[in-house]
């Protein structure tokens, strides 16, 4: 009888279970199988956590790290994924996508964070032990061994083509973007390699939370009180949190007298409440105001002038979420669920008019970035429809003399000028105003007369506007 069949067997050890990686792991399940978006997804889960472990248990700190993981692998996604296949013996879409949301998340331990080599692969392995099982373990435990033979910048010296052969396949596989969207950027953004790699990098940090102080029901002064709260860079109304926070524990914010809200949503809605009129300005028209955020401050900026905020969306629980956004508005408003496309309202009714059409998020891949992966170019063909007839909608409801702010999340030029362009001609009695007044101190504004806000020229999503005066 030999030896080794004498040796006593391991007793079985049963996986240890971490709460912080469990929660990442159920929170990239959701985003994969519901299409669910993390930064509603991760809310509730950390709540969970909070209840069933106990404030002492899971504390702040493991709350930052889940955030951390979940938000930084689906970042960069597309980079894991390249570095994955170089480290399995079979296509990716052969993988159970279980099994690849484990790998991706110790794949961003291993090159996206300062855990330890060893941590990060033996963190990773009892999660699979939990989650998919020992046998299955195994798998993971080999691949994360293999991924952590090199650093970041050696994987990419071996999956990403040289910038000199394709450009473009270089910066997707350098900044974990899908190569359509890559393109569809530079194109919008001109100018060389410096710019898009810059937009990128920038599509990847993780943004601060943005508060904005209501007019007439909060200041800035108030929310400036918070920890680690610093005055916004363009709007007067902004302040950011520079330590991230939880916005829903401020009182300003849970009272509604503020709320959260992108600096460059703040500058559109801004800008058209500034944008110069001919005649009176008593009548404002959102069009497209859910969630609500331009709404309850177009709402405010309308109260300090007597004027009247109609608050249209055509989803009915968005509706109430616009509801809930306006409630307690000092000025008169309304808000309805009607269709955009096919108003109630009568034509020539509004002296200023917002229309926030839906469109790709392109401009919002800092705060959620699962849409680079789920956004296809043929999206853009649905959204152009409708895009084109919101934008003759509120070019139908503005009277003569008013104007209309036309604003998308995306800087995919599909759906800002060529959109814009297409409705000039179909309304000849109107004009483009120059926008960029209406963004005073805010620099790298382009040629006009519309105007891009970009990441990583001015902090703030890729927001676009055009204003348009109707003439006649």
């Amino acid at each position: 009888m030999s030896d080794t069949s004498r040796r006593p067997r391991k007793p079985y050890r049963r996986p240890q279970k971490d709460p912080v990686r469990i929660l990442a792991f159920e929170a990239l399940r959701a985003v994969d199988e519901r299409d669910a978006y993390a930064n509603l997804v991760l809310p509730p889960l950390l709540r969970k956590a909070r209840e069933k472990e106990g404030p002492d248990t899971f504390d702040g700190r493991d709350a930052a790290l889940a955030t951390e993981l979940v938000y930084g692998t689906l970042r960069r996604q597309g980079t894991y994924d390249a570095v994955i296949a170089a480290c399995v013996d079979r296509p990716l879409k052969d993988v159970d996508p279980p099994v690849l949301d484990v790998l991706s998340l110790g794949a961003h331990q291993l090159l996206g964070t300062r855990i330890p080599t060893h941590a990060a692969v033996s963190a990773s392995v009892e999660l699979a032990r939990v989650v998919l099982g020992d046998g299955r373990a195994k798998f993971v435990n080999a691949v994360l061994r293999k991924v952590a033979q090199h650093d970041l910048d050696g994987w990419l010296e071996q999956i990403a083509p040289p910038y000199d052969e394709d450009p473009e396949d270089h910066l997707a596989v350098v900044h974990s973007h899908p190569r359509w969207v890559v393109s569809a950027l530079w194109d919008s953004l001109g100018g060389g390699r410096a710019g898009i790699e810059d937009l990128l990098e920038a599509d990847n940090e993780r943004p601060e939370v943005t508060l904005v102080a209501r007019p007439g029901r909060a200041t800035t002064e108030e929310l400036l009180r918070e920890e680690a709260a610093v005055a916004g860079r363009w709007s007067p109304y902004a302040v950011r949190l520079t330590e991230g926070g939880e916005p829903g524990a401020i009182d300003a914010v849970r009272d509604g007298r503020a709320g959260v809200q992108d600096e460059g949503s703040q500058l559109v809605a801004l800008a058209l409440a500034n944008a110069p009129l001919e005649g009176p300005d008593e009548k404002w028209l959102d069009g497209c105001a859910g969630p609500g955020g331009k709404a309850a401050l177009l709402g405010a900026l309308a109260a300090e002038r007597g004027a009247f905020l109609l608050a249209s969306e055509k989803q009915p629980h968005r509706a109430g979420l616009v509801a809930r956004a306006l409630d307690g508005n000092p000025g008169p408003y309304q808000v309805i669920a009607a269709d955009g496309t096919r108003p109630p309202w009568r034509p020539g009714s509004f002296d200023r008019v917002l229309m926030d059409v839906p469109c790709t998020g392109l401009g919002a891949l800092r705060r959620r970035p699962e849409a680079r992966w789920r956004r296809r170019p043929e999206d853009l063909e649905g959204f152009a429809p409708l895009q084109r007839g919101l934008l003759r909608s509120a070019l139908e409801a503005v009277r003569v003399g008013g104007v209309v702010g036309y604003a998308t999340c995306s800087p995919h030029l599909a759906e800002t000028r060529a959109v814009v362009a297409d409705l000039l001609k179909q309304f000849p009695q109107t004009e483009l105003v120059d926008a960029r007044p209406l963004f005073p101190g805010v620099p790298a504004l382009g040629d006009g007369p519309d105007v891009q806000l970009w990441p990583h020229l001015h902090g703030t999503d890729a927001m676009y506007l055009a204003v348009i005066r109707r003439t006649g």
